[in-house]
């Protein structure tokens, strides 16, 4: 892509009314567009880092037999009174809308009760157990509070799952392969030294649950931590939670953290809540045990942003760049030299973010940095002549001059 062609805009200062640095670098580098507080439209560049997160995370949940769908977003309000929790008092993040003929639907900010109620339509023996289904889907939560950016919006990507099983033990055995599962994409996505598996308030949910936590100073939770143990504890819970882990409080590192997904174990309660059952082997009724695990896409970005950054801009990870490559032209031969490179690179398929503006280098340099793209080619008249280009490591700063034809080869390593 030639940044000539591309639909982005970079700005020198941080929007005023932006209090979350997430946020600020990502409306700054051309990332995402600020509608208002909590709600975020996520531009060219924005998007291809999302859809890379969840490219990450959809390889992790295929990996354990779930099935991609997607649901939609109105919700009845019938199916939410089998549970209690269309009761604003309950579930207080609720956006409610009607429709013309005055039928009052919900948006769509979690999906237990439509996805069980849809699974009547697909269960009835033990033959079609177990089953996992997972989507990703915007979201619409009534926050009390959105200054976080996009750690924490009103309109957010979420990837959830559900699975269903014909046994407690089944579910158990497959709540602990979500774990596993969650720890991977969580370390691929360069998040796994900071994020730890935390006991937690099921809150709406359930009694208990399981959250996965990142230290970060942005974060709105605390969590108390025994990093030899690796026992993570949130602060809302930390009483009860001692009592169960059997440890001291003493022991523990209190220490800041953001929410980056959860997973709630909810026995047979929800589907006894709304009549879902099967009929076992020999004919009879049995409960069915359903699990429901959570990743926010669009937070664990804004957690990112927030880690992997510096005073001169973003620094994504490799897998998750929008371009893996930002190749800078100077010159009149540095340009015609980049032309040759740039048609080489895309059709070697590296990413490939090519700036042909006429604008000079120092712009063009700072605006690398601001993107965070990993690694800069430039190309200058200079360096032409010497059959050489600049290598610049975005994470590092460090700048290597290589042969202009040992670029492709320095790339694969890197």
């Amino acid at each position: 892509m030639r940044v000539s062609k591309l639909f982005t805009k970079t700005l020198k200062n941080s929007p005023a009314d932006e209090v979350a640095k997430n946020a600020q670098l990502l409306i700054r580098a051309g990332y995402v567009y600020k509608e208002m507080a909590g709600v975020y439209a996520y531009l060219p560049l924005g998007l291809r880092v999302v859809e890379k997160i969840k490219q990450v995370v959809r390889e992790e949940m295929n990996a354990i037999d779930s099935n991609e769908l997607t649901m939609t977003g109105l919700q009845r309000k019938e199916v939410w009174e089998k549970t209690g929790r269309w009761d604003d008092k309950t579930v207080d993040v609720w956006f409610k809308t009607a429709l013309q003929d005055g039928t009052v639907l919900g948006l769509g900010w979690s999906h237990e009760e439509p996805i069980v109620e849809m699974m009547k339509h697909y269960v009835s023996s033990y033959k079609d157990l177990p089953v996992s289904l997972y989507q990703f889907q915007t979201k619409m939560r009534n926050e009390l509070r959105a200054k976080s950016g996009i750690m924490r919006g009103r309109e957010f990507v979420m990837k959830d799952m559900y699975s269903f099983h014909s046994t407690k033990e089944d579910l158990d055995d497959y709540y602990n392969r979500s774990i596993e599962a969650y720890k991977r994409a969580y370390a691929r996505l360069g998040l796994g030294d900071d994020t730890y598996v935390t006991f937690a308030s099921g809150g709406a949910f359930t009694k208990f649950s399981h959250e996965f936590q990142t230290i970060c100073d942005a974060g709105e939770d605390v969590i108390y931590l025994h990093r030899e143990k690796n026992i993570a504890v949130n602060e809302e819970v930390i009483d009860d939670a001692v009592k169960e882990l059997d440890i001291s409080r003493d022991e523990l590192e209190k220490v800041k953290t953001a929410e980056v997904g959860n997973i709630f174990n909810f026995g047979s309660q929800k589907t006894d809540e709304m009549g879902l059952y099967y009929t076992d082997s020999e004919g009879r009724r049995q409960s069915l045990y359903v699990g429901s695990y959570g990743i926010g896409i669009t937070r664990v970005m804004g957690v990112i942003a927030e880690k992997m950054s510096d005073s001169k801009g973003l620094i994504w990870p490799d897998n998750i760049a929008p371009y893996k490559v930002y190749l800078v032209s100077i010159g009149e031969n540095g340009s015609k030299k980049a032309d040759e490179i740039y048609k080489r690179l895309t059709e070697e398929g590296i990413e490939v973010l090519y700036d042909d503006r006429e604008e000079r280098p120092g712009a063009k340099f700072a605006d690398s940095e601001l993107l965070g793209i990993p690694y800069r080619l430039t190309i200058s008249d200079r360096s032409v002549e010497n059959g050489q280009c600049e290598f610049t490591a975005r994470k590092s700063g460090e700048t290597l001059l290589i042969a202009l034809d040992d670029v492709f080869t320095t790339l694969e390593k890197s």
